[in-house]
């Protein structure tokens, strides 16, 4: 898929539009939503997830920073029909984290529709086409099956196993030449 990636809002994070979402720059009155959809039963399973509003609050102004330090980060991920926040989907890479990981959270009651995959693609066009980057990883438990199979369809390969903020994560991965091979394809 080959996106456009709009004009930056005030924050400076683009409006991204793919066929059934539009991944955008987060609001305040994301937060409650936000804190119903990570505190779903099953949600912090495998990703540790903000439990009270003030950690959701905390979490999204750790978003909004992230675009203004590193000129990418995390989009709010809605519904392109309804306008329902659906969770957040982009790129993390926080200071001495591993590389730059390209990682998504959909509400629990839309898993399975395909659109961690189809945020995800974006978010990897992203780094790519804008962001510069030349690699890019994606971490998550061994047993996040979900994930791994967003990651393989995005196509990252599992790299290694690495201990991370005191748990062993898989680290999956791919970079620019791959990832353009497979585009060309």
């Amino acid at each position: 898929m080959t996106l456009d990636f709009g004009q930056p809002d005030a924050q400076g994070v683009p409006t991204v539009l793919t066929p059934r979402l539009v991944l955008r720059g987060w609001r305040p009155d994301d937060v409650p939503t936000y804190l119903e959809i990570v505190t779903a039963q099953g949600m912090a399973d495998h990703t540790p997830q903000p439990k009270t509003e003030a950690a959701a609050w905390s979490q999204t102004a750790f978003q909004i920073g992230h675009w203004a330090l590193r000129g990418y980060g995390m989009w709010a991920v809605e519904d392109r029909v309804s306008g329902q926040l659906l969770g957040r989907a982009g790129l993390y890479e926080a200071l001495g984290w591993p590389g730059c990981e390209v990682a998504w959270t959909i509400r629990r009651d839309r898993w399975g529709q395909g659109l961690a995959t189809e945020a995800g693609a974006a978010a990897v066009e992203f780094a790519f086409d804008v962001a510069g980057k030349d690699d890019l990883i994606s971490i998550m438990t061994a047993g996040n099956v979900g994930s791994i199979r967003v990651a393989t369809r995005l196509g990252l390969r599992r790299d290694r196993a690495e201990m991370l903020q005191g748990a062993e994560y898989e680290v999956y991965a791919t970079d620019r030449k791959s990832w353009e091979a497979a585009r060309a394809a």
